[in-house]
């Protein structure tokens, strides 16, 4: 949940770590730091300081050169933030540079028996132990130092390694976290993502778990923690240096709400087959005959992706008549579930690393299970773990908090949903007419947001309460869920989510004045239960506002949205109010791209 950048050439390095830094600082920013060196002044140079990369990029000296060199952003696990406990963290010589993402699980173990043998450790976290162990090892190459470090540590790292010694390299390794180097021209860059490497390079390789590798000006290699070599060919990524600018959007998460109808449309492009009234969808590697075995499908997601799983599931419950759920993947990963060789399991992600979404996979592909992802980064560990997927491309979302990714995301179960269901039962009626629900997608999420000034009139309002409920039934409860936690997310207001059926068991002494409920009321077989669940609302003096297909008389005001099929209409609904979180933070002052405590991957537990 940290961001690492490295380079190795003949530039000078640190304005290139710091705009590297710039652009990972979503990843984590409680905190930064960089050291640099060269090979004819090989001693290393270092500048940490608590709070944002500005703040860091304000403390480095004029004369502060270099052309190899390590940095990293921070968000705390071990220790608070501060200058001291910022990465890089040094060895008592001041020879060995070590960033890391990741958690050491056997730390404090490690931590005892280095101070009884005399280390005196400056910082709080976990990773000054692979500094004193690399610093401490008698082997001869670097890369055996940091190997030995390495057969000693539990638990999750992305990590880089400078050392005095060995001026001409840095070396990285990874087990848990992503780490990604990027080729230049007589120059390498490392990364922890690739948005800190598109400005120089869109050649990337992208280290499995359990690789290391070393990386030279000139060359880079790669190889198993044990010493075997590896062969990893470079590939080239879509995204460009572009796609992670502002664009003249005061803040990315209004940029990437805004993106939102150009991005559904590139997950649909070429997608389609008009002829049998369904969609091509090859990444799969599923075919009709064991896309009919399937008895039941189970998704797995955190956060976001969670929700998109939950509305997954229910499109294809609908239209594919496969019985369908959604769990959270950090639970389900520690609960010992029956693996079925007859069910289908899909992964979401949004970055492809997410630590708790990728251990789930890893344990179910351990049993034997066929295991589908759902990810908008090529090349990401899920992607390369799972037996096929769908790429949502999304586009690089640099905001923490996700929306146009969602979005995609439940825009690929109803492309998958409808896939599944042409293969067994679902009419050819029937698919045309997803088909032409999901072609209207772009243009009704663009409609919907030029409501925006009317939405921030609205959030200003409810932005002086101290806590929100959100309800909805079936379709439209996974929708309440994540505006439920993007309201939280950005603004800091409380907010919980019903089901809208469980008003009556418990909810309802909750309502009062002071106490708005945003109800999401889809215009399908259940409105009239909707409506009724608003009328105990009004009975008790709650205030109401509505997101429906058609104006609410019980509610005191209505975000109308455009309507389409039945099945679809939870990927709109969520568009209004995500435009409700973001000007109610943005009324209250809130750091709308950073929220307090998060970071955009989460690839520790």
């Amino acid at each position: 949940m940290c961001g690492i950048v490295g380079y190795i050439g003949k530039r000078d390095v640190a304005p290139l770590l710091l705009e590297g830094l710039q652009r990972l600082e979503y990843r984590g920013y409680d905190s930064a730091g960089v050291v640099v060196s060269s090979p004819k002044t090989p001693a290393l140079k270092m500048v940490k300081a608590k709070g944002r990369v500005r703040d860091l990029e304000a403390k480095v000296p004029a004369r502060f050169k270099g052309t190899t060199g390590i940095a990293h952003t921070r968000w705390a696990t071990h220790g608070a933030p501060s200058d001291v406990n910022a990465h890089p963290h040094l060895d008592a010589e001041g020879k060995v540079a070590v960033v890391h993402n990741g958690i050491i699980d056997n730390a404090s173990d490690l931590r005892r028996k280095l101070e009884a043998d005399g280390v005196e450790f400056l910082s709080e976290t976990d990773t000054e132990v692979l500094v004193h162990l690399i610093s401490r090892s008698q082997a001869e190459k670097l890369e055996d130092k940091v190997r030995e470090t390495l057969r000693v540590i539990e638990g999750t790292y992305g990590i880089a390694v400078m050392h005095a010694d060995f001026p001409d390299r840095i070396v990285v390794a990874r087990n848990g976290s992503p780490v990604v180097l990027g080729i230049g021209e007589k120059e390498m860059f490392v990364a922890s993502d690739i948005a800190a490497l598109v400005t120089h390079t869109r050649q990337i390789v992208t280290l499995d778990d359990g690789e290391m590798a070393t990386l030279k000006a000139d060359d880079f290699r790669t190889y198993t923690t044990e010493g075997t070599r590896t062969t990893s060919e470079p590939t080239t990524v879509e995204w460009e240096a572009a796609s992670y600018d502002m664009g003249g959007h005061d803040t990315y998460m209004h940029k990437e709400i805004h993106e939102q109808a150009d991005a559904v449309d590139r997950v649909l492009r070429g997608r389609i087959d008009d002829r049998f009234s369904t969609v091509h969808l090859g990444g799969l590697n599923l075919d009709a005959r064991e896309a009919r075995r399937i008895r039941r499908v189970k998704i797995l997601g955190c956060g976001t992706s969670y929700h998109a799983g939950m509305i997954g599931a229910q499109m294809i419950e609908e239209l594919a008549r496969i019985p369908s759920d959604a769990e959270p993947a950090s639970e389900f990963r520690y609960r010992n579930a029956v693996v079925d060789p007859d069910t289908l399991y899909i992964a979401v992600s949004q970055s492809g690393e997410t630590y708790d979404v990728l251990a789930a996979v890893q344990e179910l592909k351990r049993k034997g299970a066929r295991v589908l992802g759902i990810v908008n980064v090529v090349g990401s560990a899920i992607a390369r773990e799972a037996d096929g997927g769908i790429y949502v491309h999304a586009g690089p979302e640099v905001c923490v908090v996700s929306t146009k990714c969602f979005t995609n995301t439940t825009v690929a179960f109803g492309l998958l949903a409808l896939h599944l269901g042409r293969t067994r039962d679902l009419s050819v009626r029937d698919g045309k007419r997803i088909i032409e629900g999901l072609r209207k997608l772009p243009a009704q999420i663009a409609e919907m947001l030029e409501q925006e000034d009317e939405i921030k009139k609205l959030a200003e309002e409810y932005a002086q309460a101290r806590s929100m409920l959100f309800i909805g039934r079936v379709r439209g409860y996974p929708v309440a869920r994540e505006a439920s936690l993007k309201l939280k997310e950005v603004s800091y207001i409380h907010a919980e989510a019903y089901p809208a059926s469980e008003l009556k068991h418990g909810p309802l002494a909750l309502i009062e004045p002071a106490l708005p409920t945003v109800a999401i009321v889809p215009d399908d077989d259940l409105l009239e239960k909707n409506r009724a669940a608003m009328e105990e609302i009004k009975a008790r003096s709650g205030k109401i506002l509505a997101v429906a297909h058609q104006p609410q008389e019980k509610a005191d005001q209505t975000i109308v949205v455009p309507k389409n099929e039945d099945e679809l209409d939870p990927i709109l609904m969520g568009i209004p109010l995500q435009l409700l979180a973001y000007h109610t933070a943005l009324a209250l002052g809130r750091d709308i791209d950073k929220p307090r405590n998060l970071a955009k991957s989460v690839t520790v537990e």
